[in-house]
């Protein structure tokens, strides 16, 4: 076979088992949290540059929107301290969820400047900040690292295979759905069909594009 023939066959099967995932994806365990009627789901790694893109956008609709944003960490291995920075994120939310956020929006903000020799005293100088007590031992109990791997094993099952991988899910007490937004410049009009569809209002909204 010569090789231009080669790539293409080569390339054809890689499509094919793309799409084959695709379509076998299982997203059924999704749902908007208990008395939400639709809301924005994503898996994000704190080291990806794609994510700390997407963070900020995510935020703003969930909030123009009042829908809520389920985060999940998907700490992909070839990220060196993504999960530890995950396991810190995960005790902040134990302080409050607000705080989770913001440390989150934070080291997204300075992927750049972490390193995994580097995150914890960057840690410990932002908890220092907020005015909370960063522990010698961030998770004793292994309950934060059981929770980050939990969102990983749920991601695995999925499967996904990019981050950020976002949904928009919705339940309008006749089953689930989910969209994924694979463009995020799509992400406010999937979410004004997906709104519609589930008969939930908006507070005050133009539709357009995040910038």
């Amino acid at each position: 076979m010569k090789r231009s023939s080669l790539v293409q066959f080569v390339s054809a099967v890689v499509l094919l088992l793309a799409s084959t995932l695709a379509w076998s994806a299982d997203t059924s365990m999704l749902r908007p949290p208990k008395g939400s009627k639709v809301a924005i789901i994503v898996f994000e790694d704190l080291e990806c540059p794609q994510c700390s893109k997407a963070a900020p956008l995510l935020h703003d609709a969930a909030k123009k929107y009042n829908i809520p944003l389920v985060q999940h960490d998907f700490p992909l291995p070839q990220h060196p301290w993504s999960f530890e920075a995950a396991v810190n994120a995960c005790y902040f939310d134990t302080q409050s969820l607000k705080l989770g956020d913001e440390y989150r929006l934070y080291i997204f903000q300075n992927q750049n400047y972490i390193t995994k020799q580097n995150l914890r005293g960057v840690t410990e100088k932002w908890a220092e900040d907020h005015k909370v007590v960063l522990p010698f031992v961030v998770d004793p109990s292994g309950s934060l690292t059981a929770k980050v791997t939990a969102d990983r094993d749920l991601g695995r099952r999925i499967p996904l295979d990019h981050t950020p991988t976002i949904y928009i899910v919705s339940d309008s007490g006749h089953g689930a759905t989910v969209t994924e937004v694979p463009d995020l410049t799509q992400l406010y009009t999937k979410l004004d069909e997906v709104m519609k569809e589930a008969g939930a209002g908006t507070q005050a909204h133009k539709t357009g594009s995040p910038h």
